[in-house]
């Protein structure tokens, strides 16, 4: 199913939003998450039916933690501004800050923007999930996702301390927010970045 365009005219270049991320983050670890989400935002939007607006759904994943390794203590409160430098539009200002919605930060402030459309609640539930799976993949030989199985995921997330810093609430709460079981998350985002990892891998190679 093809779904309605909203976003193909909201999103500004690639190059702009990766200068825009390296900015301000410059540690490894936050330029491959934002990496990952960004290719497992892309994906989902093609598989969800959302192909034309790919873009706006990969731009969102790329920039979601703009604010985070500067400002960890306003994350989603100081992103508007930063995005607004290259011309950010209000729903893709609205997208980023979206996946922190319910959550208090450092400075005191609760998130409210509530996830919406169907790709914000996609962002809210696979944002901490591909942090657990990447932890998951490197206690692996391979160090890889491609050769993870479900059960093998499907176990590391039961044990409460592993990867402990990767909310099982807010993922249980991004998957019912899509109406979606558990396991179809876990089996969809373990799919996304086993698809994306090689490029993803060979552009952090390539800096």
């Amino acid at each position: 199913m093809i779904r309605r365009q909203i976003f193909i005219y909201a999103c500004p270049a690639r190059e702009e939003a990766l200068a825009l991320l390296k900015k301000y983050n410059s540690e490894p670890f936050h330029i491959q998450h934002a990496l990952t989400v960004e290719g497992v935002m892309r994906w989902y939007a093609n598989e969800l039916g959302y192909g034309a607006d790919a873009d706006f759904w990969a731009t969102v994943g790329l920039l979601h933690d703009v604010d985070f390794e500067k400002w960890p203590e306003q994350h989603c409160v100081k992103a508007p501004e930063l995005l607004q430098e290259i011309g950010c539009s209000e729903e893709l200002i609205h997208a980023v800050c979206s996946h922190g919605y319910g959550i208090t930060v450092e400075c005191g402030t609760t998130i409210d923007v509530e996830p919406l459309h169907e790709m914000e609640k996609v962002l809210f539930a696979a944002d901490e999930l591909t942090g657990l799976i990447w932890a998951a993949a490197l206690m692996r030989p391979s160090k890889s996702t491609k050769d993870m199985e479900l059960k093998s995921l499907k176990k590391k997330y039961k044990s409460k301390g592993f990867a402990a810093g990767c909310s099982r609430e807010v993922i249980e709460r991004g998957a019912a927010q899509l109406g979606w079981d558990l396991e179809k998350l876990l089996t969809m985002t373990l799919q996304a970045m086993a698809a994306t990892e090689d490029e993803i891998k060979a552009e952090i190679e390539a800096e």
